[in-house]
């Protein structure tokens, strides 16, 4: 049966797509040199936190995820991200494909919170893969998995990560609300003849700043 080994040789965002997706590059290289008929591939990629240095505004930015910076020799765990899955065709020692991973801009969910909180350098990923190969044999074709221990490292840029958000929300973030919380906003809202969403929200912070009397 082939070998693979996997690893990621870049990422690029999808400006133009319907969602965010970060399409990673994919190389599949196989030490054996077995022909592949075709390879079902799932991927689960995780954030590893502690593979860079954190400024003082993200340190604060990152304290709802891991606390205080004291703190973060326990609690910067590797976090989940997301998972993934294509049909990589037939190749023959080596072939390179696009890996599409939806992404999401909700900063109710963990992993997005981390990466808006970060300003700039790189994110250190890990790629774990699983799956089936399907392989020519004398005898037709041969089905194994992949053994669990295969992964690959990646660092992804920030600013790609930036450019994708950018693109499709500029400007902007998306928070989840209760519908209770909606409601109360609709009628401020309406009470006071405002005419965004953002002018509801910075009315209720300047009132916050307005000193007690």
């Amino acid at each position: 049966m082939p070998d693979l080994n996997f690893s990621i040789t870049g990422a690029r965002a999808e400006k133009h797509s319907a969602v965010p997706v970060l399409t990673f590059r994919l190389r599949i290289q196989d030490g054996v040199g077995v022909p592949v008929h075709a390879i079902l591939l799932r991927v689960q990629i995780r954030i590893q936190p502690k593979r860079r240095a954190y400024t003082a505004a993200e340190q604060e930015r990152l304290a709802d995820l891991f606390g205080t910076p004291d703190r973060w020799r326990e609690t910067l765990q590797p976090e989940l991200w997301t998972n993934a899955s294509l049909l990589a065709t037939a190749f023959a020692g080596e072939v390179e494909i696009d890996l599409p991973v939806s992404c999401t801009y909700d900063l109710e969910v963990a992993s997005a919170k981390y990466l808006d909180a970060l300003d700039d350098g790189e994110i250190g990923l890990t790629f774990l893969f699983s799956g089936t190969v399907f392989a020519k044999s004398e005898n037709g074709f041969r089905v194994e998995q992949i053994p669990w221990e295969k992964e690959a490292a990646y660092r992804l840029p920030v600013r790609t990560w930036r450019e994708l958000m950018e693109s499709h929300f500029p400007g902007s973030g998306w928070i989840r609300l209760r519908r209770e919380s909606l409601d109360a906003l609709r009628r401020i809202k309406a009470r006071e003849a405002l005419y965004t969403w953002d002018d509801v929200i910075a009315s209720l912070v300047s009132s916050e700043k307005e000193p007690v009397r």
